[in-house]
């Protein structure tokens, strides 16, 4: 299991991104720290993974962090998650060494790929004690996104069911839905329905939006990009 600390000053956005960690198999969000000392505390005691910082806390800059880890020697990896959009506060997180870098607002589907692409990463490092080019490449640069057309169904989800959901989707354009909503309207599961929503949200043809309501947790929905509408059509045969 990944632990994970969330560094952000704002209740409900820590609240989001610990339901996003949550969402993610392999992952445990381990607490929550709204000042810099907490997070110093929570950090340099040990047992963490991977913060996901933010820049700004209150009088405070999340950047102060990074040194302190540093020089603690602590094997913890930092992405941000901040609205600091800057160039010098950009050039201040990568100077230090931290592994992505989310400006809010993002979609799940970019938060997904920053931690699942952090331990692909991670699981390299860790795996074998030499390295040959092609791995060293991997580890700086990544490895290439698909195009939307060439990536496979997850284990698990079918074709039929994806026809059945794109096809549903490709009825209503223009209109925005919740997983409760579109289980219901093609007879499926809502687990089994928001299976196939992140992977479409991930190949960008869907367009994931957060809701807040007066109680319990937010409310993800989604419509479509009309820019991949056509490539939608073609799961719909």
């Amino acid at each position: 299991m990944i632990n994970v600390l969330v560094v952000d000053d704002d209740a409900m956005v820590a609240e989001l991104n610990r339901c996003y960690i949550g969402q993610l198999e392999g992952f445990h969000c381990v607490g929550v720290a709204s000042t810099l000392q907490q997070a110093k505390e929570m950090a340099l005691h040990g047992g963490i993974d991977l913060i996901l910082l933010d820049i700004y806390l209150q009088q405070e800059s999340g950047l102060d962090l990074l040194p302190a880890l540093r020089q603690a020697k602590q094997a913890v990896d930092v992405i941000v998650i901040s609205s600091a959009a800057d160039a010098d506060t950009v050039r201040q997180s990568l100077h230090y060494g931290v592994v992505d870098y989310l400006i809010k607002p993002f979609q799940f589907s970019r938060f997904e790929e920053a931690l699942t692409g952090w331990r692909r990463r991670k699981t390299l490092m860790d795996s074998q004690p030499w390295y040959q080019q092609a791995d060293v490449d991997r580890l700086l640069h990544g490895d290439r996104d698909a195009p939307a057309e060439g990536k496979r169904l997850p284990k698990g989800l079918t074709p039929q069911t994806l026809r059945t959901l794109c096809q549903w989707i490709d009825a209503h354009p223009a209109e925005e839905f919740s997983t409760d909503e579109l289980a219901v309207a093609v007879n499926i599961s809502r687990v089994s329905c928001r299976k196939y929503l992140i992977w479409l949200a991930q190949c960008h043809i869907l367009f994931t939006s957060i809701h807040y309501g007066a109680t319990g947790r937010p409310v993800y929905r989604y419509r479509l990009q009309a820019e991949y509408s056509e490539l939608l059509k073609q799961y719909c045969q």
